[in-house]
């Protein structure tokens, strides 16, 4: 009797906890200042992870730049090749930052500009805890960022890119980092992950 009561709790735990069964896509980034992996949450941000894995498996990343740094803040990129030579995108992805996944440090967040719904190829990892970026409400305001998924490998390397100093001035008043931070190449990775 206890061992099929012990089985059906566990049966009832897995049910109710479906991440912890279910493998979870992941991305390996490789920069010209090492690797990390993203966890990607599509139960959470299914037409966002869609859109990146998308972008991924076509390699529009290959060979881009992490082109904005603010410091304390976030790490951006997914839209501009060598020489800020801006790449064509897609059309947007609706804005699903209503999920419930804060901007943490480390999480992966889809960029955009002021229209909450303009959000295509471009990323940014978050260096701080960023809550002033979490959905607040549905309006122009306080739609907030999608978080998508972590960085669960390589945070060291994002620490490392995080203190290259930037360049004042320029198109991103700044931000942009005083050399080349190149994305190499972006691969989805296996489930055993490989």
């Amino acid at each position: 009797m206890r061992t099929v009561l012990a089985g059906l709790c566990l049966w009832l735990f897995a049910a109710q906890c479906p991440t912890a069964a279910a493998e979870l896509p992941q991305v390996e980034i490789q920069t010209n200042q090492g690797s990390f992996v993203i966890e990607l949450y599509p139960e959470y941000a299914p037409k966002t992870v869609a859109n990146f894995l998308q972008y991924v498996n076509d390699g529009f990343y290959d060979c881009t730049l992490f082109h904005r740094l603010v410091k304390d803040l976030l790490i951006q990129g997914g839209g501009y090749a060598h020489g800020m030579v801006p790449k064509k995108t897609r059309p947007p992805v609706e804005n699903e930052a209503n999920q419930g996944i804060g901007n943490s440090r480390y999480t992966v967040a889809m960029a955009r500009d002021a229209d909450p719904n303009s959000g295509t190829s471009q990323f940014f990892v978050n260096l701080a805890d960023n809550h002033a970026l979490d959905f607040e409400s549905p309006t122009p305001d306080g739609w907030g960022y999608t978080v998508f998924g972590r960085v669960i490998k390589g945070t060291e390397v994002i620490d490392a890119m995080a203190v290259i100093p930037v360049l004042p001035g320029g198109d991103f008043m700044g931000d942009m980092p005083s050399r080349e931070i190149v994305l190499e190449q972006a691969r989805v990775l296996a489930p055993d992950g490989k």
